[in-house]
């Protein structure tokens, strides 16, 4: 642990210090959550940013922004940590690798994102790509309740002890590298400390690697709506 310059938290082990600058103060953190028992985070393209109700032409604008990138098919996954000893987690479907050396890995939250704060502030996330037949999981990860885990199996990753989802193809373990301000979204870069496949993970749940039907097909999303590869 490190501290933070300007008597801001500590920085958690393995993190950038550049990563913490932007961090939300606590009491910003428990603004945003609120009350709410329900809601959920955006998960197609632009979803996440406000449109004035009162100005047909941007409405349109912002329609059309996001029915041509809904047109780009996408992997579904949920980012999560571990935030004051409780799970936290969020759908995500802007993830993408970023390098090779060192290995880097991005993900882009909605500033109206309530787990992201959190998991910020935990220093570490976990990438769980989400396999066909996980949309309930998916749905469920994208709310904003305190529930999102109830019924969830999970089990500790071995780098950051971020929850690695049962029955998901792959996950890849990180600590946060830095985060950019990007319009109404932040974008995060995450240090790969540790990834694998179900099949390589000793602590997952998985079937027989050797059985070719025991290899899942991805969920995807395109044009607003859950799919398949097969």
């Amino acid at each position: 642990m490190s501290a933070h310059p300007g008597g801001a938290p500590d920085v958690p082990e393995g993190m950038n210090p550049d990563a913490a600058e932007t961090w939300p103060s606590p009491e910003l953190i428990a603004s945003w959550l609120g009350s709410e028992a329900y809601e959920l985070e955006p998960l197609g393209p632009g979803e996440g940013a406000p449109v004035p109700t009162d100005d047909p032409a941007r409405q349109a604008q912002a329609r059309h922004f996001r029915d041509v990138l809904g047109r780009f098919a996408s992997g579904v996954t949920v980012v999560t940590a571990m935030s004051g000893g409780e799970p936290v987690g969020m759908t995500c479907q802007s993830f993408s690798s970023v390098s090779l050396d060192p290995p880097l890995v991005l993900f882009v939250p909605a500033k109206t994102s309530r787990a992201w704060p959190l998991i910020q502030r935990s220093g570490r996330f976990c990438v769980n790509f989400l396999a066909d037949g996980q949309a309930e999981l998916s749905n469920q990860m994208a709310s904003r309740g305190s529930e999102k885990f109830a019924g969830v199996a999970w089990h500790p990753s071995e780098a950051t002890g971020s929850p690695v989802l049962e029955g998901t193809l792959a996950h890849v373990d990180c600590s946060v590298h830095a985060v950019h301000e990007a319009g109404d979204h932040w974008i995060v870069i995450g240090q790969v400390l540790h990834l694998a496949t179900a099949e390589e993970d000793p602590a997952a749940d998985a079937a027989d690697p050797a059985d070719p039907s025991s290899h899942a097909d991805p969920l995807v999303f395109y044009r607003g709506s859950y799919r398949t590869t097969r």
